[in-house]
């Protein structure tokens, strides 16, 4: 069955088809939760989010109108309105790394001083991207972690796709240049002291 006979059935009274359309969904709409939370530090409230999402489009799938947008667009708007609806509550102050039970595992065979550098730069791009303003975290969440096209995207953000490309852009532009300084200059500065020699 497609989504839209799905959704036509469920309309009918057979909401015990609601859990074909969360398992064709569950695992894109978690990823998509998890990454948005993820520069808050944050993940471990992604299964309750995407549930929440679940929830609520349960919920409201009387309203939900395929003119207007396809179904899986219309899921990830609810995950993303939720996480940002947490994400207010929440913004008082960002967890810590050690206090949001995230715990850094490295693999045994690689070295001490690899592992830490590693999770250094996990967490410089983290916070890079916890950094952009929301449309620009979204885009690239949605364009890099979620593979979505520029179509949906602009769909789910409420955004033309020529926006989409400029919001992608200049999320990119931003997130290189705060990480410019961390990965390029020990090079830079190598290589000045070379040419002192």
């Amino acid at each position: 069955m497609t989504d839209s006979q799905l959704i036509q059935e469920i309309k009918q009274g057979n909401t015990e088809l609601y859990s074909e359309l969360m398992r064709r969904y569950q695992r894109k709409i978690l990823a998509f939760v998890y990454h948005m939370l993820k520069s808050s530090n944050m993940e471990l409230m992604a299964e309750d989010l995407c549930s929440e999402t679940f929830y609520k489009a349960f919920r409201s799938l009387h309203s939900f109108r395929e003119v207007d947008a396809s179904f899986s667009t219309w899921l990830y708007t609810i995950a993303r309105n939720t996480v940002l609806s947490e994400l207010r509550k929440h913004r008082s102050g960002t967890l810590p790394l050690e206090e949001s039970g995230v715990v850094p595992v490295a693999p045994i065979e690689v070295a001490p001083e690899q592992a830490i550098l590693r999770s250094e730069r996990v967490h410089m791009v983290r916070e890079a991207i916890n950094n952009l303003p929301e449309k620009q975290r979204s885009a690239l969440i949605l364009r890099e972690y979620d593979q979505l096209d520029y179509q949906e995207i602009a769909d789910i953000l409420g955004q033309s796709v020529s926006s989409v490309k400029s919001l992608l852009f200049r999320a990119r532009g931003s997130v290189k240049i705060q990480l410019e300084p961390y990965f390029y200059e020990p090079v830079m500065e190598e290589l000045r002291g070379m040419g002192s020699k």
